[in-house]
């Protein structure tokens, strides 16, 4: 038996040997036949390049030299040949290779047989070789900023990025969108859902606390999977349940389906900023992205205009019976879906992003990208014969991080092994934007980020209720006012609004196919009255006494008669409905749509100014400027004391602060390096969120009460954001990491 073991042992070594000698033939032989393929390729392009650098001379050619040192773009300027190649096909040569198990804690199989001091040693050379691999790893990315900068200056600034910016700019303008669907749905929603004030606020908070929760979980991912395919991921379930949102009957359906559609359209800002900026040179980058900002003030003025036409034509609706009903507001959430559809559509044509794949290893997907767009370009310039003359790109060493399982493991297990390493290699991309190298900047940004969304979407909520207020107290100022009248024998058929009547006497009157807004009687007798078919909102009747009187086909509930006596009264076939507390005025829903319209047009300015001089006086002066700026404007709304007062201080807060909004992205896209760009981006841009539900209770929680602490609070919290934007690094000028 000892035999047979010794045996199975020896020949286990001996094809485990055999396996290693055939993978180093292996990787030999792919070298060299990769040299000498390398070698054919590199004279047919000296001798392209050659022949049409001495025809063109033009300066949208990005300024090329003929015959480059830097040993980048061509394999004959490579001193170092095994270098380049590895670089290229491999990852690492065979000098540096690491073993497969080794980032998973496996041990390689002679360490076993090892006494204690063996593996100790064998663990800090493991250390050791980590450290290494990661200062290699460093280097490439490194070379590969360089490199990828010189390679977007050839392909230059032209079709390819004008037709990616307004694809992208599709997914940007449904995130605009999804901000404003749900305060232009609330007023009719309420009707058909009769919810309550905290039901309501529940509402326009679920949003926000969906695209936090999208923000994180799309950014991540998009460092992992790539950013088009996050983004078509996430716009897809945006608008598979923006879509299922507006048949949703129920109060809890609908919130569920709102949620998961903030969740979708979580991912949108975080991914298109770093993918968009992933296609542009330094030099265009600031200003570019600044442009792109301005699809988020389309999608404002989109939905204030489609809610202006759509959601007052009460016409366009259906219902089937009394369960089901169809009415405009719902085919505004429905139209609402397609600007992210119309992204889709779009994404589906665009390349994943290049700097993505090289990040990742994937040098000929890459270059084939990068060729795309350097021929898309030069074509349209009308320089079809250039040749893109980049042959081999940098790529960064990849660690092997996912475990594989066998042929015979289930689906289900592969599946769960696959999601479990993606999670791990997630949350620990994650954990690095937090590490020694990257922590103080994102303190910082953390802090300007929560101070900017603290103080810009507490006030710009805080702004339209403050302007209903303004409408309420104006309303309440024309109350009419009747005291001790007696009315017999009157049939009242029209509107009834705004008017407070207390001790009147009503005999043998009717109230017959009216609408009672705003309508309060105190201390009133009606006796032998008749009312039918009314329809009531904000409507009372306080200590009053009713005597043989009939209510048929009316929302009279017993709940309107506060302290009120029924003698020998009847209600018959009451409507259905809701409670409504607040006045139901087409006008009023007019002036919502027109102020969310002027507020957001009001950015176009502020949008320009920064586009233009971005990359002129930088990202941190455009960032604190434009915040100290909004700082000093928030003390004019003392000054506010009417509805137009409010609407221009709107207007001027959201001009001036959009500037802030395009700095800081731009700055967050260039902080942080590509393999951690989304992650970062995502994280700050939750957090933004989580801000924006505070401002939000916080600063309307004080409408009608006081100016004083949104003032306070917005000032100082922009005065911060200010003060420390100033102590982040400046961007401009340098490449993207």
């Amino acid at each position: 038996m000892e035999d047979d073991g010794r045996y199975r042992d020896g020949r286990s070594d001996f094809v485990r040997g055999a396996k290693d000698i055939a993978k180093v033939a292996k990787k030999q032989v792919g070298k060299k036949m990769g040299r000498g393929a390398d070698k054919v390729a590199d004279e047919y392009t000296k001798r392209s390049y050659k022949r049409f650098e001495e025809e063109d001379d033009d300066d949208d050619y990005g300024g090329m030299p003929a015959s480059s040192d830097d040993g980048y773009h061509r394999n004959d300027s490579r001193a170092n040949d095994d270098e380049g190649h590895s670089d290229s096909t491999e990852g690492h040569d065979e000098d540096d290779e690491i073993y497969e198990g080794e980032y998973q804690g496996i041990p390689r199989a002679e360490s076993g047989k090892a006494g204690g001091v063996d593996g100790v040693e064998a663990a800090q050379a493991q250390f050791r070789d980590l450290s290494a691999y990661e200062a290699e790893r460093r280097k490439d990315q490194e070379e590969l900023a360089e490199q990828y900068e010189t390679i977007l200056q050839e392909c230059g600034h032209g079709k390819f990025q004008w037709t990616l910016y307004f694809a992208l700019g599709l997914a940007l303008m449904a995130d605009g969108v999804e901000i404003f669907v749900v305060g232009f749905v609330l007023p009719s929603a309420e009707k058909d859902m009769c919810l309550s004030e905290p039901n309501k606020g529940m509402l326009g908070l679920i949003v926000y606390l969906g695209m936090m929760v999208g923000a994180f979980v799309w950014g991540g991912l998009a460092d992992r999977i790539g950013r088009r395919q996050t983004l078509l991921i996430s716009l897809s379930i945006n608008s598979v349940f923006a879509f299922f949102s507006s048949f949703m009957q129920g109060y809890v359906s609908f919130l569920f389906c709102r949620l998961a559609s903030g969740v979708g359209i979580g991912g949108s800002i975080p991914i298109v900023f770093s993918y968009y900026s992933e296609f542009l040179a330094q030099e265009k980058r600031g200003e570019h992205l600044s442009w792109l900002c301005m699809f988020w003030m389309i999608g404002g003025i989109y939905a204030s205009a489609m809610a202006w036409a759509i959601i007052p034509h009460y016409g366009w609706s259906f219902q089937m019976g009394s369960a089901y009903q169809f009415h405009s507001w719902r085919v505004f959430v429905l139209v609402c879906a397609f600007p992210a559809v119309a992204a889709i559509s779009a994404l589906t044509i665009m390349p994943e992003s290049p700097r993505f794949y090289l990040e990742n290893g994937k040098h000929d997907e890459a270059w084939m990208i990068l060729k795309q767009v350097h021929d898309t370009n030069m074509k349209a310039k009308g320089y079809p014969e250039r040749v893109f003359s980049v042959t081999t790109i940098k790529t960064v060493k990849q660690m092997d991080d996912l475990v594989t399982l066998g042929e015979g493991a289930a689906w289900h297990q592969k599946w769960r092994i696959k999601l479990t390493s993606l999670f791990h290699q997630v949350w620990s991309n994650f954990l690095t934007v937090f590490s020694p190298e990257y922590r103080r900047t994102t303190y910082m940004m953390m802090a300007v980020w929560f101070s900017m969304s603290f103080s810009y979407y507490g006030l710009t909520v805080w702004f339209p209720d403050m302007i209903k207020y303004l409408q309420k107290q104006d309303y309440a100022s024309r109350t009419k006012f009747f005291a001790k009248e007696k009315i017999e024998h009157v049939t009242f058929n029209f509107t009834l609004e705004n008017q407070v009547h207390r001790q009147g006497e009503y005999f043998n009157d009717k109230f017959m196919n009216l609408k009672m807004r705003s309508m309060v009687f105190e201390d009133s007798l009606f006796e032998e009255c008749y009312f039918e078919d009314i329809t009531s909102s904000n409507t009372f009747f306080k200590n009053c006494t009713f005597i043989a009187t009939l209510f048929y086909n009316t929302d009279l509930f017993k709940y309107r008669l506060v302290n009120s006596k029924l003698i020998n009264s009847t209600f018959l076939h009451n409507k259905e409905g809701c409670l409504l507390s607040d006045v139901s005025d087409e006008n009023n829903a007019y002036m919502v749509y027109f102020v969310s319209f002027l507020g957001t047009l009001a950015v176009l300015p502020g949008n320009i100014v920064s586009a233009l001089l971005m990359d002129k006086i930088g990202r941190l002066r455009m960032l604190a400027g434009s915040s100290v700026i909004s700082c000093i404007s928030c003390f004019f709304l003392s000054f506010g004391n009417s509805e137009s007062a409010m609407i221009a201080l709107l207007c001027l807060f959201g001009g001036i602060s959009i500037a802030s909004w395009n700095a800081l992205d731009v700055l967050t896209v260039e902080l942080y390096p590509s393999d951690k760009r989304c992650t970062a981006f995502g994280f700050l841009n939750a957090l933004c969120k989580l801000a924006a539900i505070l401002g939000i209770s916080i600063f309307t929680s004080f409408v009608g009460i006081t100016k004083a602490v949104p003032i306070i609070f917005a000032s100082g919290a922009l005065a911060a954001g200010s003060f420390l934007a100033l102590k982040l690094p400046e961007t401009r000028g340098q490449v993207l990491q």
